[in-house]
């Protein structure tokens, strides 16, 4: 834990676990006020876990979730509330402590020197000067000037950023970058699946973002919480400013947990997991490797989610560890999935029908998660056939794999950046924004139609940067990215299904298909995926190596 203590009756800290409960209790403090939303980050520990945890060593907990960046009067005054609701000295946490150092500096101002606020804080090694010009200004962040300055901005240090950053010190070493981004752990994601087959440890899908910002960029640890792009300005968690000349916008898309009634709190618990969390992946295995008999659940949303193929590749390989343990035959596998085919390219389908019969799983389509009850082990789904009244039906289950609902983060929403749905509006062969000439975007994030996944911004990189390059040199786009996405689709232990296509679903193989065909199972492909991806991801793609991932040239592309 890293307290920092801000006034003698507040402290606040990162992101905490149930473990660190007892010893914040043996601190002395007496109470805990909880400032990060549920769901915002894929290793974070529930509310619901941290207050059993509070609760059992005598503390008061109080949850005043505020959103990233974006700590508003109504925060503050709940904020404000809390305080005058519990014992203290209080504990108040967010992912990195700045939002509830924020929430403090603002609730503060109303009774305490600015000056004094900002020396409590600056010791506690939080700089609250945009807070100030926040107050100053009639509660607006001014942004015609700035902290700090950079050539190119990076929202985001997930694949799509490192990637792109690394691409561009690649085309010129002098370029000034900044990455923006509060985590302080990168995690591989395309490997949760394996770990949730049991074939990879959690720990080898993570490693510390320092050691993975390129050399030469600089790392603004924290937390967007608007975007100026009027000014080429990005207002920080805060308050702090940062300018740019150019902006490349990738911080990923957000895991909506609670837009499933009920989900939050069972998750982890009650036969229900996910390997769309690194802490949960680890649990789905233990549940595969627990089951002995009874029905099996799989979900899928509507679309777009990060990485369509995963649901069901979870799907596979807990059928295959069963049907190789003799255990299949007792265990009623159900695919729900939202939508009204198993995959979006057709080529692909045949080879997984035939798992999907081996392992005898029944699909169901039109089938959308509303509920759980992890206490009675019950789903609730909302069928939406073509055609016909909308229906609720509820099924029992033993063990449910969930890939939750999939939303664009919150401040990329009600950004000017947005389009309609909340993505961000770019051109789909240049990436770079429809409305603002100087800014581009990449990964999960943007409104492109191509599918969301690692291997999509390993190409895209490439394409944004080259073109930010004939941008700095005063020429038209030169680079386009194709709309290619891979998907390797694991069916059993030992044999993939390798899904490569691009816009439209047209195919977009690696390899020739004598030396792999992606259309049917392969030994060659789970090499690929199990021995390969890895290193490629962390030692090539990571620094800027762009192996198999030149993009096309515009002038080509459009002919």
């Amino acid at each position: 834990m890293d307290i920092k203590k801000i006034s003698n009756k507040v402290s606040v800290s990162p992101q905490i676990t149930a473990a660190d409960v007892k010893d914040i209790a043996a601190q002395g403090f007496r109470a805990i006020i909880c400032n990060r939303p549920d769901g915002e980050g894929a290793d974070q520990p529930t509310f619901e876990e941290i207050e059993v945890a509070a609760m059992a060593a005598g503390l008061d907990i109080r949850y005043v979730p505020v959103t990233s960046g974006m700590v508003r009067d109504e925060d503050v005054a709940a904020f404000g509330e809390a305080l005058k609701d519990v014992q203290r000295p209080v504990l108040a946490y967010c992912r990195s402590g700045t939002r509830s150092a924020t929430l403090w500096s603002f609730h503060e101002s109303k009774k305490r020197p600015m000056p004094e606020i900002l020396s409590a804080t600056k010791a506690a090694g939080f700089d609250m000067n945009g807070v100030a010009r926040r107050i100053a200004n009639g509660g607006k962040t001014p942004t015609d000037t700035g902290d700090a300055h950079f050539e190119v901005v990076v929202v985001g240090a997930g694949a799509g950023g490192i990637s792109v950053a690394a691409s561009l010190k690649a085309r010129k070493p002098g370029l000034n970058i900044a990455i923006i981004d509060p985590a302080d752990i990168h995690y591989y994601q395309p490997g949760w699946t394996m770990v949730g087959g049991g074939i990879f440890d959690a720990q080898s899908t993570a490693k510390t973002m320092g050691s993975l910002i390129p050399k030469g960029v600089h790392w603004i640890k924290s937390a967007v919480a608007a975007f100026e792009p009027a000014n080429n300005a990005v207002v920080l968690d805060g308050c702090r400013v940062v300018k740019y000349d150019r902006l490349v916008v990738c911080p990923g898309l957000k895991l909506d947990w609670a837009a499933v009634e009920g989900l939050e709190e069972t998750l982890g618990r009650n036969g229900v997991t996910s390997n769309y969390r690194y802490d949960l992946a680890p649990y789905t295995w233990q549940l595969v490797q627990e089951m002995k008999g009874g029905r099996a659940v799989f979900t899928q949303p509507p679309m777009p989610i990060k990485c369509a193929g995963a649901p069901q590749k979870a799907m596979y390989l807990s059928g295959d560890a069963w049907h190789r343990n003799g255990r299949l035959k007792d265990i009623d596998i159900q695919f729900m999935n939202a939508g009204g085919v198993l995959f979006g390219v057709k080529d692909y389908v045949p080879a997984l029908e035939s798992y999907i019969q081996k392992y005898d799983a029944t699909l169901n389509f039109f089938h959308n998660l509303k509920s759980v009850d992890g206490a009675a082990k019950t789903a609730t789904f909302r069928v939406a056939q073509p055609d016909t009244d909308v229906t609720e039906v509820t099924v029992d289950f033993d063990m449910m794999h969930v890939c939750p609902p999939q939303v664009a983060p919150d401040f990329i929403r009600v950004s000017p950046l947005a389009d309609a749905a909340g993505w961000v509006d770019v051109d789909q062969a240049t990436l770079r924004h429809k409305s603002y000439d100087n800014i581009w975007s990449l990964g999960d994030v943007m409104n492109a139609p191509n599918a969301k996944t690692a291997a999509a911004a390993r190409k895209q990189a490439p394409t944004v940067a080259d073109n930010i390059v004939a941008d700095i040199a005063g020429r038209s786009p030169t680079a386009a990215y194709d709309g290619y996405g891979s998907c390797p689709l694991t069916v059993e232990r030992g044999k993939i299904v390798l899904a490569e296509f691009g816009y439209g679903g047209v195919l977009k193989p690696s390899f020739p298909s004598f030396v792999l065909d992606g259309t049917k199972p392969s030994r060659a492909a789970w090499f690929l995926k199990e021995t390969m991806l890895p290193p490629i991801y962390w030692k090539a793609m990571l620094r800027g190596k762009e192996w198999m991932a030149k993009p096309e040239n515009l002038a080509v592309a459009a002919e």
